[in-house]
């Protein structure tokens, strides 16, 4: 599996749920999709959600996502980006290139009115799942590698500094401003 049938499957999944902002119920939706695929592609799918998580790995968007979700540890900057991957490529591109377009998101804009997290744990193992639905085993242990990139020095400062995260990400700071 490549990159765009990574993509054509999760759009595939937002068409068939109720509210495709809805991380989760994409989540399982693509997972019930992929596990109806051939076991090399489902350890593709793998390695692609994998490259995603390593594309999207940036100080700026760990700076939203802890504005948003009010903190951010290592795991919650994860399951953000589970989140921002069920959401499609054209916002997954688009938020990468320039985070404070999240402040346009209507789920963003729903979940700063309700107070709930953005995130979605459950995108990280949708292959996992996937092929274990399909083979009755786990996926093989070397199924995919990871390499972060290296963070933004720019952005080398404590996300708890308001004045610095109002400044880099106007639209955010003023939709989850107290």
């Amino acid at each position: 599996m490549d990159t765009q049938q990574f993509w054509n499957l999760i759009e595939e999944a937002r068409s068939q749920v109720p509210a495709p902002d809805n991380g989760y119920a994409v989540a399982r939706r693509a997972g019930a999709l992929l596990a109806l695929r051939p076991a090399e592609e489902i350890v593709g799918a793998q390695q692609v959600l994998w490259n995603l998580m390593a594309h999207s790995y940036r100080a700026p968007l760990w700076g939203a996502a802890y504005l948003i979700n009010g903190g951010c540890s290592d795991d919650g900057f994860d399951y953000f980006r589970g989140w921002l991957i069920t959401q499609g490529r054209t916002t997954f591109d688009s938020v990468i290139t320039d985070p404070d377009r999240l402040a346009v998101l209507p789920a963003v804009r729903a979940c700063a009115t309700d107070g709930t997290d953005v995130e979605c744990e459950e995108t990280l193992t949708i292959a996992w799942n996937a092929y274990q639905e399909a083979t009755g085993e786990d996926l093989p242990g070397d199924a995919f590698t990871i390499s972060y990139p290296l963070l933004d020095p720019d952005w080398n400062f404590d996300f708890g500094d308001d004045n610095q995260l109002s400044r880099r990400l106007p639209h955010l700071a003023a939709l989850y401003s107290d």
